[in-house]
């Protein structure tokens, strides 16, 4: 084997054969999930700017972090880089962004009183998915993302990225009305989704 070949061989190391506790701590997919948190600050801060630049400022950040949702995923799996605390931290992570605009959404009136029903069924059923995987962690189980709460996840992320920047868009009341349409979509798939871990885990409790 010639030297190019055995440093690119180096290069393309698989970070799966690396034991836990010597990987590094900031590897790329967690600096993207950390850098999802990161944002929420400044989505809450735009609220208070009351004005369509803070809005436009606030719906791409969050399009931002919606984008590293995907992205850290996809690098961990490409680059073998998955860990045990960004498996404990990506999850985490959605729902503090998800939580957090929604209810900043909800206390500046950005959201029809009956569209408050969706967002509590949101809220709920994530504090209960939460407290699933914890109990279910200690008892050594995984509950996996089933592809139904992916395509709730999507849901949800794009009403609240319509709700975000709202009639200020070129469509007008029209974003407003399809991102409140998309949050009841995103509802139900909660319960369906929410309904689905509980009934898989009661055997376990």
């Amino acid at each position: 084997m010639t030297k190019n070949a055995l440093k690119k061989d180096r290069m393309m190391t698989d970070f799966s054969q690396i034991p836990e506790n010597l990987k590094p701590l900031p590897s790329v997919p967690n600096l993207l999930t950390l850098s999802r948190i990161a944002l929420i600050p400044i989505i809450m801060a735009a609220f208070y700017t009351d004005n369509h630049i803070g809005r436009w400022v606030a719906t791409l950040a969050f399009i931002s972090a919606c984008f590293t949702d995907f992205l850290d995923g996809y690098v961990a799996r490409l680059w073998s880089q998955t860990s045990r605390f960004g498996q404990f931290l990506d999850p985490i992570a959605d729902k503090l962004l998800v939580a957090s605009t929604l209810l900043m959404l909800v206390g500046f009136g950005r959201i029809q009183p009956v569209s408050f029903l969706p967002a509590i069924i949101i809220l709920c059923r994530e504090i209960l998915v939460s407290g699933l995987r914890e109990f279910l962690s200690g008892l050594q189980v995984l509950m996996p993302v089933s592809a139904l709460a992916k395509w709730k996840t999507a849901a949800q992320m794009g009403a609240i990225s319509l709700l975000l920047i709202g009639d200020i868009s070129p469509f007008g009341g029209a974003v407003n009305l399809i991102g409140e349409g998309l949050l009841w979509v995103a509802a139900v798939l909660t319960l369906i989704t929410g309904y689905s871990y509980l009934k898989s885990s009661l055997h376990h409790l």
